[in-house]
């Protein structure tokens, strides 16, 4: 007896191939038989009119922390997501000294949004290496999660906070990279970093990979090519806006010098600045034409995200803006008043120089949400140009004046900017480059700001019934197999015989994501972004159910996934 079937199903393989309709057996946690089954099971599901596709892997994540209160990676779960890649952007829990902790709990709280309450009561902080890290999550997960290690906390151990802002030393370097194999031959799955100007420690200080040099970064990489099953991932300057020669060169031959696949999170799409698109993608080709594989990482739908002027948003990443946004509250609001201030702060964001960040300039199209004044009483869910025309102001006098009288706690939802039909024909290039794929999600972080863990139950039903711009068939393979190939997940990605049994059954007729709401569950009683799903029938990790008719079981069967052990080298170099 087998110990599940799913019968009657279309069964959308990952492969990209047109559905066939089938059943699919498991047994010992793998997919014993694909076609027609004659062997019961112990559990058997009829899957008329379902879909049967393999589980989504999210190829980046920030869930090294959540795991330990929340071990089903919600909302992921409920989404179809079975595996997650963790330790992205070089931001990891380990290694770690006890002394560094509350150091390394700030900066997770600035960079990545985790509320630091939830850090510093959610999580036992009892290990020091990075095997011991792994070993406090193995065999408690419901999903299968794997983890990159992160540079700020290799440079923490081994410079501390004297040496932060230096390069590394030849004895310290060696340290580093000694540190970095222990490491990986633990089971890290790779290395990442960031050299982005975005990123600053708890202390509002640059995190200290910012002062790596080409050096200390080509060391990691020669550690990875050692080490089978491993892969980079990488931020800079040029992922917000368009790559300098410098970084397009510096990515070209960390990817050449590591023989390994470097991902980077996040390629936008915008139909107004096709030639950033297409200045990111050199760095791909350029990597495949010196040996090596550089994927930039996109998001197949438009990820709401809410701001505020009193906690680290967008906002205040704007250039120019720091001055005044890093400032206290009550002297930042006192600033916020000032008409000169205020002009000043309009044209930095309108300039030139805001790059990306230009985008948060439309003053008049954000949408008011939660208030807290009585004056601003009925202003919600309404956008500031309306309310500006009607008090006879200009939008971002209007908008200020509006959080001023809120203590700067007004919940503020800007509007998609790029959601126009000219960008969404863009993204379908982009989705299909060979140097792109579908990610990027960053569950687990900016948690009360944003939710894209539900990307994948958003872009099926866009496929299936909305803009329907490419076949399902071909959107189950981004988020599979194409994932599952570039991290040498080698049984996971696919519906086949002999393959590990993590599958997404959904109704194509229903399938899709609930709008986020604002829910009071984590640890220390902080607020996080949640979205239920629509039409996730079921969800199976190992061939267990985690997920039934979208709610999560409570079933823990995932696996914590090693280098070398449930991973292959993806060897860049190798012949095709």
């Amino acid at each position: 007896m087998l110990d599940y079937v799913i019968r009657n199903g279309l069964v959308v393989d990952g492969t990209g191939a047109p559905g066939v309709r089938a059943d699919v057996g498991i047994r010992d946690g793998r997919i014993a038989a694909v076609g027609t089954v004659e062997e019961t099971g112990a559990t058997e599901l009829d899957a008329e009119g379902l879909v049967v596709a393999p589980g989504i892997i999210d190829p980046h994540t920030h869930y090294d922390a959540q795991l330990f209160w929340d071990p089903a990676a919600s909302p992921s779960n409920v989404h179809g997501v079975t595996t997650v890649i963790a330790g992205n952007c070089g931001f990891t829990l380990a290694p770690i000294k006890a002394e560094d902790a509350d150091y390394i709990r700030r900066m997770m709280a600035k960079v990545e949004g985790m509320p630091l309450d939830a850090l510093e009561h959610g999580l036992p902080w009892d290990w020091t290496t990075f095997a011991e890290y792994l070993g406090r999550l193995e065999g408690h997960l419901g999903v299968n999660a794997g983890f990159l290690v992160g540079h700020c906390a290799l440079r923490r151990w081994v410079m501390g906070t004297e040496r932060a802002t230096e390069a590394a030393t030849d004895e310290e370097l060696a340290a580093m990279t000694a540190l970095l194999a222990e490491s990986l031959e633990a089971g890290g799955l790779g290395f990442s970093s960031s050299q982005s100007r975005t990123h600053s420690d708890g202390d509002g200080n640059p995190i200290t990979s910012r002062y790596a040099d080409r050096r200390e970064m080509l060391a990691f990489c020669e550690v990875v090519r050692d080490h089978p099953g491993t892969t980079l991932e990488y931020i800079t300057d040029g992922c917000l806006d368009s790559f300098s020669d410098e970084e397009i060169d510096l990515m070209v031959t960390m990817t050449a010098t590591a023989r390994r696949p470097l991902n980077w999170n996040l390629l936008t799409v915008d139909s107004r600045t096709p030639e950033k698109t297409a200045r990111q993608l050199e760095a791909s080709a350029d990597a495949a034409a010196a040996g090596g594989r550089i994927v930039a990482l996109t998001m197949p739908t438009l990820v709401p995200m809410n701001m505020s002027f009193r906690t680290h948003c967008a906002l205040f990443l704007i250039p120019g803006w720091g001055e005044v946004m890093g400032l206290p509250v009550d002297q930042r609001i006192e600033q916020l008043r000032d008409p000169a201030v205020r002009a000043r702060l309009d044209e930095l964001a309108h300039a030139d120089s805001a790059g990306v960040f230009r985008r948060l300039a439309s003053w008049a199209n954000y949408i008011i949400g939660d208030t807290f004044a009585p004056e601003n009483e009925g202003l919600s869910w309404r956008d500031v140009g309306s309310i500006a025309a009607e008090q006879g102001k200009a939008p971002f006098d209007a908008l200020l004046d509006l959080v001023i009288a809120d203590g700067l706690r007004t919940v503020l939802w800007p509007k998609a900017s790029d959601g126009d039909d000219a960008s969404w024909a863009a993204r379908v290039g982009v989705w299909s480059d060979p140097g792109a794929m579908v990610g990027g999600s960053d569950a687990g972080a900016h948690l009360d700001r944003m939710c894209g863990a539900n990307y994948p139950t958003s872009f099926l039903g866009d496929c299936l019934r909305k803009r329907r711009l490419v076949p399902m068939e071909q959107a189950v393979h981004w988020m599979t197999a194409a994932p599952a190939d570039l991290f040498g997940l080698h049984d996971r990605g696919r519906v086949a015989e002999g393959l590990r049994a993590d599958l997404f059954v959904f109704d194509p007729g229903t399938v899709a994501s609930e709008p986020a709401t604002l829910v009071h569950d984590l640890p220390g009683g902080s607020p996080r972004l949640l979205a239920d799903s629509v039409g996730v029938v079921r969800v199976l990790v190992n061939g267990v159910e985690t997920v039934v008719d979208g709610r999560a079981t409570g079933n823990l069967p995932g696996t914590l996934l090693r280098s070398g052990r449930d991973t292959v080298t993806v060897d860049t170099a190798a012949p095709a």
